[in-house]
């Protein structure tokens, strides 16, 4: 049983990623066949290439010599020149075949590596936009792209470049040593007496590379999620001149990882000269030994010649293994990187008996809701209320009250960890997440827009919306009309994020992209701030008609536009302490009446501002 353990800790992990892809590798069965065919054709045609030489040395050069070794009875009635002219010829039909096989198995297996490639990748990107919230708010968007595109890439040497390719030179050193035992045995026991010396060392410094290899990879990790975050906010970085702050950060896990890299580089380096002072100790005793053989007639030239040819190439896989090792330990420190990410489950998702939603009417019911983000911290507590059809909520508190964490629970961003959510009368974990969430649109205070045409900004809203649909819901938001005044009108490619529009621009297209979804639940949080009084009108006559005949819920500071909600929900520190209309709510005269006072005096104060000494600044 120690062998097998011992396989395991050369290339650790290895098994489990070839268990883990098999699906995807055994599509490409019929590729791989065809191949391995052409890949064992090699092997065959190496293992003949050098019997023309044993032919010439026995066969001619043995008899001008004046020496008899042939056992062929039909060579000694050709001519010499022709034996010449044959074995030359077969050296080179020999080398052609085999030439002609390589190319097919390595552009076959490329084709494979790049098949199984394409669909690893897909399959890691959709599974990761499957993962919870909660998992995307702790882990670094860099380090999750360098896995996406960088790792799963890095699997190609596992599965490709390196792994297959090893396994066929195995199958190559058992064709030869098979035939070397057949030569002489003596010699063959020479050469395989230095195996366990090769193999101890082997798995000294292989255990080594994969260490360093999985930190340089962690530090590779690093640096991108490092240079994402400042590349995404580099807004906020120039303006407040961190420039050399990331850049100092950035340099300092480059030098760390340029360190771990030539650290592998060099225990690497160290194995593959180590397997070249081995091959060359093996050598030496088979040439020593085996040429007592030939002077004692023990032994043919032409089979001391073919055996060092055979020793030669049979110590090829074990070069090999200790070339690829590096590779093998970094893609496999990579491999182990990409199940770590599919390992990881959504925490919502859909129940096995979960079915397609219904067209929503639009009555929400929170049932004694209570969530938290951690244990022992809970975010909101025993949260009761029924919003009708067509009714605007307003959800109104101080910040980190959990008036944002009561939306996500809505749309199932999270699950409750008590209670119960309710749309039409049934529960909401009842339907799939896919068809609950088509049926509400959201608008943001930092509404997303992606780097693409504004015809496919607003479409995203519905992917079946026509342009008609398209052009009708911009014109809802009020964002037809700038959009015309655009360069290209709505074929206008705008900057990622949306940068190149104003706040206000931006907030309408994300509200025509809420109008295009036409939703019975419409989710509002903050879509006014930060924009200036013009825009704040033109984005309110907007959100003003999308509500109309929609479930929404408006989380907002600006208790103006809250007065004007058919109902108000208060939250306190996770609580739902008040409830009711604004003037049901002013009557009770409790802490949403505090707050709307003061809000309304700090606006009156703004408005109508307290003289001062002018002469304040010359003192």
């Amino acid at each position: 049983m120690s062998r097998p353990q011992k396989l395991k800790e050369v290339v650790p992990g290895l098994g489990r990623i070839l268990q883990r892809f098999y699906p995807y590798i055994r599509k490409q069965q019929r590729l791989i066949t065809v191949s391995m065919l052409a890949l064992f054709a090699e092997i065959g045609l190496r293992l003949l290439e050098p019997l023309p030489l044993k032919f010439v040395f026995d066969e001619i050069f043995s008899e001008q010599a004046g020496r008899e070794f042939t056992t062929l009875t039909f060579v000694q009635s050709l001519d010499t020149r022709l034996l010449l002219i044959l074995s030359a010829a077969a050296v080179l039909s020999i080398s052609g075949l085999r030439a002609i096989s390589a190319y097919w198995n390595t552009v076959g297996f490329a084709l494979v590596g790049n098949r199984i490639l394409t669909e690893v990748r897909s399959v890691l990107y959709c599974h990761l936009q499957t993962l919870s919230l909660s998992f995307h708010n702790s882990a670094r968007s860099g380090d999750l792209t360098l896995r996406v595109v960088s790792d799963v890439g890095l699997l190609q040497e596992i599965v490709v470049t390196a792994f297959l390719p090893l396994l066929a030179n195995c199958l190559v050193l058992v064709g030869m040593l098979s035939i070397m035992v057949w030569l002489n045995a003596q010699l063959t026991m020479l050469v395989l007496a230095l195996v366990p010396l090769f193999w101890l060392t082997t798995l000294r410094l292989t255990r080594r590379i994969r260490e360093v290899s999985r930190q340089q990879r962690k530090r590779e990790g690093a640096m991108a999620a490092t240079a994402a975050e400042s590349i995404g906010a580099i807004k906020i970085v120039q303006a407040l001149s961190l420039e050399d702050k990331f850049a100092s950060v950035f340099t300092g896990q480059n030098k760390k990882n340029l360190k771990h890299g030539v650290k592998a580089k060099r225990l690497a380096a160290n194995l593959e000269r180590t397997v070249d002072v081995l091959v060359g100790g093996a050598t030496a005793l088979v040439l020593w030994r085996g040429s007592e053989l030939v002077l004692d007639n023990a032994l043919t030239p032409g089979d001391l010649l073919v055996f060092l040819s055979y020793l030669k190439n049979a110590f090829k896989p074990m070069r090999d293994f200790a070339k690829y090792t590096g590779r093998l330990a970094k893609a496999t420190a990579a491999g182990e990187r990409i199940l770590d990410l599919l390992d990881q489950s959504p925490e919502v998702y859909n129940s096995p008996k979960a079915k397609p939603a219904p067209p929503f009417v639009g009555l929400v019911q929170f049932q004694s809701v209570s969530f938290g983000y951690q244990p022992g911290h809970p975010a909101l507590q025993e949260i009761d209320f029924l919003a009708y059809p067509g009714q605007r909520v307003a959800i109104v508190g101080h910040s980190g009250s959990g008036k944002s964490t009561l939306t996500n629970l809505l749309l199932r961003l999270y699950d409750p960890t008590d209670g119960e959510i309710l749309i039409d009368q049934h529960p909401i974990r009842d339907y799939t997440l896919e068809s609950l969430r088509a049926q509400m649109s959201i608008v943001l205070q930092d509404s997303l827009l992606f780097a693409t045409s504004i015809w496919e900004n607003i479409g995203y809203g519905s992917p079946s919306a026509t342009q008609a649909d398209i052009i009708a819901a911009a014109k809802l938001a009020n964002a037809h009309d700038f959009i015309m005044a655009l360069p290209q009108g709505y074929d206008t490619v705008i900057g990622e994020r949306g940068v190149t529009l104003s706040g206000g621009q931006r907030q309408r297209i994300a509200i025509a992209r809420a109008a295009v979804r036409q939703a019975p639940i419409l989710i509002l949080d903050e879509p006014t701030t930060g924009l200036d009084k013009a825009n704040e009108q033109e984005v309110l006559d907007a959100l003003e008609r999308l509500t109309v005949g929609r479930t929404t819920f408006l989380i907002v500071h600006d208790l103006a536009l809250v007065a004007k909600a058919d109902c108000i929900l208060y939250i306190e520190r996770g609580r739902l302490l008040e409830r009711g209309t604004h003037q049901e709510l002013m009557g009770l005269n409790g802490r949403y009446a505090s707050l709307y006072r003061l809000q309304a005096a700090e606006q009156e104060q703004i408005h109508y501002p307290v003289q001062e000494d002018t002469n304040a600044f010359a003192r």
